[in-house]
């Protein structure tokens, strides 16, 4: 069956957090064996554009007849269960014979323990001026850096 893909996050008013969906699908995109997916669309639940429904809509009119929607959320809850689905049923109902399928979040699959134990190893090493930022720190002020105080100080008594 023909198939397109949408890979869908939140959504955030913080326009360097949804461009990071964009570049994860490009990367995702050039990455998918050729052929597998007649699209491979990003798409934001809610606050930022495409949405689920634009998402659809491209997946469709690149041919598909099913079309996949992949939370990129670590774990399930409502925005899984409930309001994703939901959106998805509603950009459904334009497309009559498109099937969809909304697949679980990324929960305890066992590349995380992997993704999880780079990602800290990175962390430490760049902390220590061993390694340069890692893609989601690079050109910010936000990061990993090791901290020897605690930010929070004691409360004063009278």
């Amino acid at each position: 069956m023909v198939t397109a893909l949408i890979i869908v996050d939140h959504g955030s008013k913080r326009r360097e957090s949804n461009a990071m969906l964009e570049l994860f699908v490009e990367r995702f995109r050039a990455a998918a064996a050729p052929g597998k997916y007649v699209a491979v669309e990003p798409a934001h639940m809610e606050l930022a554009e495409p949405t689920i429904a634009q998402a659809f809509d491209r997946g469709v009119a690149a041919g598909a007849k099913r079309i996949v929607v992949m939370p990129y959320f670590l774990l399930p809850g409502r925005h899984w269960s409930k309001d994703i689905p939901q959106l998805a049923t509603a950009a459904a109902a334009k497309h009559p014979g498109v099937e969809f399928l909304v697949t679980a979040p990324f929960g305890l699959h066992p590349l995380m323990m992997e993704l999880v134990e780079a990602r800290v190893e990175h962390c430490l090493k760049h902390a220590n001026g061993e390694a340069v930022p890692c893609d989601v720190c690079e050109g910010t002020a936000e990061g990993c850096a090791l901290r020897r105080e605690s930010p929070l100080k004691e409360p004063r008594t009278k």
